[in-house]
Protein backbone atom coordinates (compact mmCIF):
# COMPACT_ATOMS: atom_id res chain seq x y z
CA UNK A 1 0.00 0.00 0.00
CA UNK A 2 1.20 3.36 -0.89
CA UNK A 3 0.46 6.34 1.17
CA UNK A 4 1.52 9.14 -0.50
CA UNK A 5 4.74 9.11 -0.94
CA UNK A 6 5.48 6.57 1.95
CA UNK A 7 5.12 2.36 1.17
CA UNK A 8 3.93 0.53 3.86
CA UNK A 9 4.39 -3.41 3.22
CA UNK A 10 3.20 -6.37 5.95
CA UNK A 11 5.91 -8.29 7.24
CA UNK A 12 4.43 -12.11 8.11
CA UNK A 13 6.04 -13.93 10.75
CA UNK A 14 3.71 -16.44 11.74
CA UNK A 15 0.39 -17.28 13.49
CA UNK A 16 -1.06 -17.42 16.96
CA UNK A 17 -4.30 -18.57 18.44
CA UNK A 18 -6.32 -17.71 20.96
CA UNK A 19 -9.96 -18.69 22.14
CA UNK A 20 -11.96 -16.07 21.72
CA UNK A 21 -13.96 -16.24 24.07
CA UNK A 22 -11.33 -15.86 26.72
CA UNK A 23 -9.57 -13.30 25.36
CA UNK A 24 -12.02 -10.93 24.04
CA UNK A 25 -14.92 -10.17 26.33
CA UNK A 26 -17.41 -7.96 27.20
CA UNK A 27 -18.53 -6.84 30.45
CA UNK A 28 -21.99 -7.55 31.60
CA UNK A 29 -23.08 -10.08 28.92
CA UNK A 30 -23.85 -12.92 31.56
CA UNK A 31 -26.18 -14.89 29.67
CA UNK A 32 -25.93 -14.05 25.93
CA UNK A 33 -23.15 -14.83 23.67
CA UNK A 34 -21.48 -11.98 22.37
CA UNK A 35 -19.70 -13.99 19.43
CA UNK A 36 -22.91 -15.00 18.19
CA UNK A 37 -22.83 -12.83 15.25
CA UNK A 38 -19.05 -12.61 14.89
CA UNK A 39 -18.35 -17.19 14.61
CA UNK A 40 -17.32 -16.00 10.69
CA UNK A 41 -14.58 -14.63 12.35
CA UNK A 42 -13.94 -18.01 14.45
CA UNK A 43 -11.66 -21.46 13.32
CA UNK A 44 -14.04 -24.75 13.91
CA UNK A 45 -12.62 -24.38 17.35
CA UNK A 46 -13.92 -21.10 18.62
CA UNK A 47 -10.27 -20.20 18.51
CA UNK A 48 -9.20 -16.62 17.00
CA UNK A 49 -6.18 -16.29 14.24
CA UNK A 50 -3.76 -13.98 15.27
CA UNK A 51 -1.58 -13.47 12.17
CA UNK A 52 2.06 -12.55 13.71
CA UNK A 53 4.88 -10.08 11.99
CA UNK A 54 4.61 -5.95 11.56
CA UNK A 55 5.24 -3.64 8.63
CA UNK A 56 8.01 -2.64 6.90
CA UNK A 57 7.95 1.57 5.76
CA UNK A 58 9.84 3.33 3.40
CA UNK A 59 9.86 6.80 4.00
CA UNK A 60 12.23 8.88 2.17
CA UNK A 61 15.72 7.24 2.86
CA UNK A 62 14.44 5.68 5.51
CA UNK A 63 13.89 1.81 5.79
CA UNK A 64 11.51 1.25 8.94
CA UNK A 65 9.85 -1.75 10.51
CA UNK A 66 7.07 -1.31 13.10
CA UNK A 67 7.14 -4.26 14.97
CA UNK A 68 9.33 -7.18 14.84
CA UNK A 69 7.35 -10.27 15.08
CA UNK A 70 7.60 -13.75 17.38
CA UNK A 71 10.87 -14.25 16.68
CA UNK A 72 11.97 -18.24 16.55
CA UNK A 73 9.30 -19.28 19.14
CA UNK A 74 7.31 -22.48 18.69
CA UNK A 75 5.20 -23.57 21.30
CA UNK A 76 2.13 -24.73 19.19
CA UNK A 77 0.04 -21.85 20.18
CA UNK A 78 1.67 -19.52 18.62
CA UNK A 79 5.01 -19.48 15.80
CA UNK A 80 6.95 -17.24 14.04
CA UNK A 81 10.10 -18.14 12.20
CA UNK A 82 9.34 -16.62 8.80
CA UNK A 83 9.91 -12.72 9.37
CA UNK A 84 13.18 -12.73 7.82
CA UNK A 85 12.08 -14.41 5.05
CA UNK A 86 9.35 -12.33 4.56
CA UNK A 87 11.70 -8.94 4.87
CA UNK A 88 13.83 -10.65 1.94
CA UNK A 89 11.07 -10.97 -0.15
CA UNK A 90 10.20 -7.27 -0.01
CA UNK A 91 14.28 -6.72 -0.95
CA UNK A 92 15.31 -5.53 2.40
CA UNK A 93 18.35 -7.57 4.40
CA UNK A 94 18.52 -6.98 7.86
CA UNK A 95 21.51 -4.80 7.42
CA UNK A 96 19.05 -1.98 5.42
CA UNK A 97 16.69 -1.43 8.28
CA UNK A 98 17.01 1.63 9.73
CA UNK A 99 15.18 2.19 12.69
CA UNK A 100 12.86 -0.30 14.04
CA UNK A 101 9.97 1.14 15.57
CA UNK A 102 7.75 -0.58 18.69
CA UNK A 103 4.14 -0.20 19.03
CA UNK A 104 4.73 -2.26 22.70
CA UNK A 105 7.02 -4.63 23.93
CA UNK A 106 4.97 -7.74 24.36
CA UNK A 107 7.19 -11.34 22.88
CA UNK A 108 5.33 -11.18 19.93
CA UNK A 109 6.04 -7.82 18.69
CA UNK A 110 10.07 -8.02 19.63
CA UNK A 111 11.03 -11.60 18.49
CA UNK A 112 13.18 -10.78 15.81
CA UNK A 113 14.94 -7.77 17.56
CA UNK A 114 17.60 -9.78 19.25
CA UNK A 115 18.61 -13.13 18.83
CA UNK A 116 20.72 -15.25 20.94
CA UNK A 117 21.69 -11.97 22.75
CA UNK A 118 23.04 -10.26 19.10
CA UNK A 119 21.02 -7.21 17.86
CA UNK A 120 19.23 -8.57 14.39
CA UNK A 121 19.37 -5.51 12.45
CA UNK A 122 22.37 -4.06 13.63
CA UNK A 123 22.46 -0.73 11.71
CA UNK A 124 19.02 0.21 13.47
CA UNK A 125 17.89 2.60 15.81
CA UNK A 126 15.22 1.01 17.96
CA UNK A 127 12.58 3.38 19.40
CA UNK A 128 9.86 2.18 22.31
CA UNK A 129 8.18 4.71 24.29
CA UNK A 130 9.47 4.96 27.65
CA UNK A 131 6.86 3.99 29.78
CA UNK A 132 7.71 0.26 27.99
CA UNK A 133 11.18 -0.03 28.57
CA UNK A 134 10.46 0.96 31.91
CA UNK A 135 7.82 -1.90 32.54
CA UNK A 136 9.26 -4.75 30.40
CA UNK A 137 12.81 -3.89 31.15
CA UNK A 138 13.70 -1.99 33.96
CA UNK A 139 11.16 -2.69 36.66
CA UNK A 140 11.69 -4.62 39.79
CA UNK A 141 8.87 -6.94 38.18
CA UNK A 142 10.12 -7.20 35.00
CA UNK A 143 9.93 -10.66 33.37
CA UNK A 144 13.61 -12.34 32.88
CA UNK A 145 12.64 -13.62 29.16
CA UNK A 146 11.85 -10.00 28.23
CA UNK A 147 14.99 -8.67 29.73
CA UNK A 148 17.53 -11.01 28.21
CA UNK A 149 15.24 -10.31 25.05
CA UNK A 150 15.37 -6.61 25.07
CA UNK A 151 18.41 -5.79 27.11
CA UNK A 152 20.64 -5.78 24.27
CA UNK A 153 19.28 -3.06 22.51
CA UNK A 154 20.01 -0.73 24.64
CA UNK A 155 22.95 0.88 23.28
CA UNK A 156 20.98 1.70 19.87
CA UNK A 157 17.84 2.59 21.99
CA UNK A 158 16.06 6.13 21.81
CA UNK A 159 12.78 6.16 23.97
CA UNK A 160 10.37 9.23 24.06
CA UNK A 161 7.76 10.11 25.83
CA UNK A 162 5.03 11.80 24.08
CA UNK A 163 3.65 12.53 20.76
CA UNK A 164 6.27 12.98 18.50
CA UNK A 165 8.13 12.67 14.75
CA UNK A 166 10.69 9.74 14.33
CA UNK A 167 11.17 9.91 10.68
CA UNK A 168 9.63 11.78 7.45
CA UNK A 169 5.47 11.52 7.51
CA UNK A 170 5.80 8.77 10.55
CA UNK A 171 4.54 10.04 14.10
CA UNK A 172 4.43 8.23 17.12
CA UNK A 173 0.74 8.99 19.19
CA UNK A 174 1.01 6.99 22.44
CA UNK A 175 -2.01 5.04 23.39
CA UNK A 176 -1.73 3.75 26.95
CA UNK A 177 -4.03 1.00 28.04
CA UNK A 178 -2.41 -2.53 26.72
CA UNK A 179 0.78 -1.83 27.92
CA UNK A 180 1.88 1.51 29.78
CA UNK A 181 3.46 2.71 26.47
CA UNK A 182 1.74 1.21 23.63
CA UNK A 183 1.56 3.43 20.75
CA UNK A 184 -0.17 4.09 17.71
CA UNK A 185 1.96 4.96 14.55
CA UNK A 186 0.26 7.67 12.03
CA UNK A 187 1.56 7.49 8.18
CA UNK A 188 1.10 10.96 6.40
CA UNK A 189 2.46 12.18 2.79
CA UNK A 190 0.50 15.16 0.97
CA UNK A 191 -3.36 14.43 1.88
CA UNK A 192 -2.98 10.72 2.72
CA UNK A 193 -2.62 9.34 6.15
CA UNK A 194 -2.97 5.46 8.10
CA UNK A 195 -2.92 4.29 11.35
CA UNK A 196 -0.81 1.38 12.70
CA UNK A 197 -2.52 0.58 15.53
CA UNK A 198 -0.66 -2.08 17.34
CA UNK A 199 -2.58 -3.87 19.73
CA UNK A 200 -4.73 -1.26 20.51
CA UNK A 201 -6.74 -3.96 18.42
CA UNK A 202 -6.14 -7.72 17.92
CA UNK A 203 -9.34 -8.15 15.86
CA UNK A 204 -11.42 -5.80 14.00
CA UNK A 205 -14.32 -6.97 16.29
CA UNK A 206 -13.08 -4.44 19.20
CA UNK A 207 -13.37 -1.83 16.46
CA UNK A 208 -16.88 -3.03 15.06
CA UNK A 209 -18.57 -3.68 18.92
CA UNK A 210 -18.25 -0.97 21.74
CA UNK A 211 -17.22 -1.53 25.32
CA UNK A 212 -15.09 -4.99 24.44
CA UNK A 213 -12.30 -5.89 26.10
CA UNK A 214 -9.06 -7.68 25.62
CA UNK A 215 -7.96 -10.08 28.63
CA UNK A 216 -4.27 -8.92 28.24
CA UNK A 217 -4.41 -5.33 28.46
CA UNK A 218 -2.33 -4.03 31.41
CA UNK A 219 -5.05 -1.36 32.05
CA UNK A 220 -8.12 -2.49 30.41
CA UNK A 221 -9.84 1.01 31.35
CA UNK A 222 -7.35 3.13 29.50
CA UNK A 223 -7.53 0.40 26.73
CA UNK A 224 -11.31 0.97 25.87
CA UNK A 225 -10.64 4.64 26.20
CA UNK A 226 -7.75 4.28 23.39
CA UNK A 227 -9.96 2.20 21.28
CA UNK A 228 -13.47 4.33 21.77
CA UNK A 229 -11.42 7.35 20.83
CA UNK A 230 -9.60 5.51 17.84
CA UNK A 231 -12.83 4.12 16.49
CA UNK A 232 -14.14 8.05 16.65
CA UNK A 233 -11.37 8.81 14.58
CA UNK A 234 -11.40 6.33 11.93
CA UNK A 235 -15.41 6.12 11.54
CA UNK A 236 -16.38 6.65 8.17
CA UNK A 237 -13.00 8.47 7.68
CA UNK A 238 -11.19 7.65 4.36
CA UNK A 239 -7.94 6.59 6.06
CA UNK A 240 -7.24 3.18 6.33
CA UNK A 241 -5.77 1.51 9.49
CA UNK A 242 -4.47 -2.17 9.78
CA UNK A 243 -2.83 -3.95 12.78
CA UNK A 244 -0.10 -7.08 12.67
CA UNK A 245 -2.82 -9.51 14.34
CA UNK A 246 -5.54 -8.58 11.60
CA UNK A 247 -4.36 -10.88 9.18
CA UNK A 248 -4.48 -10.51 4.97
CA UNK A 249 -5.18 -8.15 3.80
CA UNK A 250 -4.43 -5.91 6.85
CA UNK A 251 -5.52 -2.71 5.86
CA UNK A 252 -9.35 -1.69 6.18
CA UNK A 253 -11.73 1.26 7.33
CA UNK A 254 -14.81 1.38 9.71
CA UNK A 255 -18.00 2.74 8.69
CA UNK A 256 -20.94 2.22 9.57
CA UNK A 257 -23.71 0.78 8.10
CA UNK A 258 -27.42 0.83 7.98
CA UNK A 259 -28.51 -1.95 9.67
CA UNK A 260 -25.55 -4.45 10.73
CA UNK A 261 -24.25 -1.20 12.65
CA UNK A 262 -20.43 -1.16 12.35
CA UNK A 263 -18.80 -2.92 9.55
CA UNK A 264 -14.57 -3.62 8.84
CA UNK A 265 -14.05 -3.10 5.00
CA UNK A 266 -11.07 -3.63 2.96
CA UNK A 267 -10.09 -0.81 0.57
Amino acid sequence: MRIGEIEVLPVFDGFGYELARDVLLRPGDAGTDPWARHEARLDPHGRLEFTLGGFLVRAGDRVILVDAGAGTIDTGQYRGGQFLASLREHGVAPDDVTDVMFTHLHFDHVGWATTKGEVVFRHATYRAHEADWAYFVESPGALPGAVRKLSPLKPQLETFGSECTLAPGVDARPAPGHTPGSTIYILSSGTQRALLLGDVAHSPVELIEPGWEFAFDVDRAAARAVRDQVTAELLDSQDPAAAAHFGKPYFGRLVQAEAAGREWIFP
